[in-house]
C-alpha cells in the first residue's frame, strides 16, 4: 500500500514538473497563443488539440513612450497676474456697491477668487466668467475690468449700474459673451468692442444708451447675438453689419435710428430675427431682405417705411411673423406673400395700401393672426381668410367673395 502511495506521488510530481517546465518554456519563447480561449493557458489549449499560432507583436508606435505633459491652463498662474485681478475685482465690489450686493459671499476675503460668489476661475487660477445678474450691483463699471485678460463671459445685467461703458472692455481678448442689458448706462456704445474677435453675444438693451452704432461692431466675425433695443441710438443703421455672417439676431427696435435700412442685410445667411420697429427710418424696403433663407420674424413696423412691399419678402419660406404695420407703405399687397407656408402671424395695418386681397393669403395653412385695417383696400375678402381665428377683417367693411 505504501509502494503504491509512493508511486502516485511521484507520478503527480512527475507530472507537475512536466507542466511547470511547459509553462517556463512557453513563457521563454515570449508569443503568447492566440487560439487559447478565455480562461485557457496555452498549455491547455495545447492539450484540446489544437495548434497554437503565433500572435503579431505590437510595433514600437503603437507602444506609448512619452507621458503627456500638463497643458499651460494646468500651470499656475503667476502670482502678480492673480494679484491683479483679485484687485480688479475688488475694484469692482467698491465702485459697484458690492457691500449692498444681493449675495457677496467670500467677495474681500483671504479665500481664493474662484469662491467669491458670482466668479469662475481656471484651473491655473485666472478668472474666466464673473456672473452677478440681477446682484443689485449699483455704481459704475470700473475700468479694472479690463485687466481679467481671460475672462470668456462677463454678465452684469438686470442690474442698477450707470455711467459709461469702459472702453478698455474691448481690450479682453477672449470674451464670448458681454451681457450689460437692463441697467442705466448711458453715453456711447465704444467703438473699442469691435475688437472683440471671439464675441458671441453682445447684448446692451434697455439702457440709456445714446449716439451711433459703432461701424466697428461690423467686424466681429463671431458674432450670433446682437441685441441694442430699447436705447437712445440714433443716426442710421451700419452697413458694415450685413458682414456678421455668423448673426442669429439681430435686434435693434425701440431707438432713434433713421435713414434706410442697408441692403446690406440681406447678405446675412444665418439670420432668424430682424427688429427694427419703433425707430425713423425711411425709404423702400430692400428687396434684398428676400434673400434672408432662415429668416423667422420681420418686425419693421413704427416706421417710416414707403414704397411697395416687395415681392421678394415671398421666398422667405421659414418666416413665421411679418409685422409692417404703421410705416407709409403703398401700392398692393403681394401675391406671392401666399407662398409662406410657415407664416403664423401678418400685420400690415395702418398703412396706405390699396387694391384687392389676394386670394393666395387665403391658403396659408399656419395663418393664425391677420390685421389689414387701416389701409385704401377694395375688393371683397378672400373666404379662405374666414378661417383665422384672430383678425380684423369686420373692420375692412368688405363683402366676402363668393
Amino acid at each position: 500500500m505504501k509502494e503504491m502511495t509512493t508511486s502516485i506521488s511521484r507520478f503527480a510530481f512527475l507530472t507537475a514538473l512536466a507542466v511547470v517546465a511547459a509553462l517556463l518554456l512557453a513563457s521563454c519563447s515570449g508569443e503568447p497563443d492566440s487560439t487559447a480561449s478565455p480562461g485557457q493557458t496555452p498549455a491547455s489549449a495545447a492539450s484540446s488539440g489544437q495548434t497554437p499560432t503565433t500572435a503579431p507583436t505590437e510595433s514600437p508606435a503603437q507602444t506609448p513612450t512619452t507621458v503627456p505633459t500638463e497643458s499651460p491652463a494646468q500651470t499656475p498662474a503667476p502670482a502678480s497676474t492673480l494679484a491683479e485681478e483679485r484687485a480688479a475685482l475688488e475694484a469692482l465690489y467698491e465702485a459697484a456697491g458690492g457691500a449692498d450686493w444681493h449675495s457677496s459671499d467670500n467677495w474681500l476675503s483671504d479665500a481664493p477668487v474662484g469662491e467669491w460668489h458670482g466668479v469662475t476661475t481656471d484651473s491655473s487660477g485666472r478668472v474666466i466668467e464673473l456672473f452677478l445678474f440681477w446682484d443689485g450691483l449699483r455704481g459704475e463699471i470700473p475700468a479694472e475690468l479690463g485687466d481679467l485678460s481671460n475672462l470668456e463671459e462677463l454678465h452684469l445685467g438686470s442690474n442698477g449700474l450707470s455711467g459709461e461703458i469702459p472702453p478698455e472692455l474691448g481690450g479682453l481678448s477672449n470674451l464670448e459673451v458681454l451681457s450689460l442689458h437692463n441697467n442705466w448706462l448711458s453715453g456711447e456704445i465704444p467703438p473699442e468692442l469691435g475688437g472683440l474677435s471671439n464675441l458671441k453675444e453682445l447684448s446692451l438693451s434697455f439702457n440709456e444708451l445714446s449716439g451711433e452704432i459703432p461701424p466697428e461692431l461690423g467686424g466681429l466675425s463671431n458674432l450670433k447675438e446682437l441685441f441694442l433695443n430699447e436705447n437712445e441710438l440714433s443716426g442710421e443703421i451700419p452697413s458694415e453689419l450685413g458682414g456678421l455672417s455668423s448673426l442669429v439676431f439681430l435686434i435693434l427696435n425701440v431707438n432713434e435710428l433713421s435713414g434706410e435700412i442697408p441692403p446690406e442685410l440681406g447678405g446675412l445667411p444665418n439670420l432668424e430675427l430682424l427688429h427694427l420697429g419703433g425707430n425713423e427710418l425711411s425709404g423702400e424696403i430692400p428687396p434684398e431682405l428676400g434673400a434672408l433663407s432662415s429668416l423667422e420674424s420681420l418686425i419693421l413696423n413704427v416706421n417710416e417705411l414707403s414704397g411697395e412691399i416687395p415681392p421678394e419678402l415671398g421666398a422667405l419660406s421659414n418666416l413665421k411673423e411679418l409685422y409692417l404695420r404703421f410705416n407709409q407703405l403703398s401700392g398692393e399687397i403681394p401675391p406671392e406673400l401666399g407662398s409662406l407656408s410657415n407664416l403664423v402671424n401678418l400685420n400690415l395695418e395702418v398703412n396706405q395700401l390699396s387694391g384687392e386681397i389676394p386670394p393666395e393669403l387665403g391658403a396659408l395653412p399656419n395663418l393664425e393672426l391677420l390685421h389689414l385695417g387701416g389701409n385704401e383696400l377694395s375688393g371683397c375678402i378672400p373666404s379662405g381668410l374666414g378661417k383665422v381665428e384672430r383678425n380684423d377683417l369686420s373692420y375692412l367693411d368688405l363683402p366676402r367673395c363668393r
